[in-house]
């Protein structure tokens, strides 16, 4: 009456074992926090300075390295942070693309204070030196500010808000002699960017 029934037990499928999974939690008897604290304490001071300095110095050289490498083929997971982000790279694009005039400046200047010392300072032609180097200054500027004013425009029309200081790096880097510019100029002269 009240009992078990005798029933056929029911066939059961062999099911897949499932994979064994490590003992996580109390499989081991929780450490002490002496033991542990003991194990993370390190000295505030190294034990064998020359070798920590040393440690250190070759780090810093790796690194520098590292970056360099970056600027020179245009990897921006590793360039400074000053040169990344989508909009400083179509800056760099932008004015690599161009003909600058400021790429000149730092040339024309030196042959102006070559000119200068060679040319006697009572010669009226001093005047003519001068005004000849203060007119290409203006034509420098000109064109800088052309281009930040280009450039302005066709960040907002590429990414609708232009990033603090972008058009600065662009107009700071067309005063640069192309071959020199880091990150390198990966853009030829007139192929502009999308």
């Amino acid at each position: 009456m009240f009992g078990r029934k005798n029933e056929p037990a029911a066939e059961t499928t062999p099911q897949p074992a499932e994979p064994q999974v490590p003992v996580v939690g109390k499989g081991t008897p929780t450490p002490r926090r002496k033991d542990q604290e003991a194990a993370r304490r390190r000295p505030l001071v190294p034990t064998d300075r020359k070798a920590s300095r040393a440690a250190e110095r070759q780090a810093a050289v790796e690194e520098r390295q590292r970056v360099r490498r970056a600027l020179e083929t245009g990897d921006e997971r590793n360039m400074p942070f000053r040169d990344r982000g989508p909009q400083k790279r179509f800056a760099r694009d932008f004015v690599d693309a161009r003909f600058n005039l400021g790429e000149y400046l730092m040339f024309a200047a030196l042959a102006f204070v070559v000119i200068s010392f060679i040319v006697p300072q009572a010669a009226a032609a001093q005047v003519f030196i001068l005004g000849a180097f203060w007119i290409v200054f203006l034509l420098v500027f000109v064109d800088t500010f052309w281009l930040s004013r280009r450039l302005k425009r066709a960040l907002q029309a590429k990414f609708g808000e232009v990033e603090r200081g972008t058009v600065w790096y662009g107009s700071m880097r067309a005063l640069q002699f192309r071959p020199l510019r880091l990150p390198k100029a990966l853009a030829k002269r007139g192929q502009y960017p999308a």
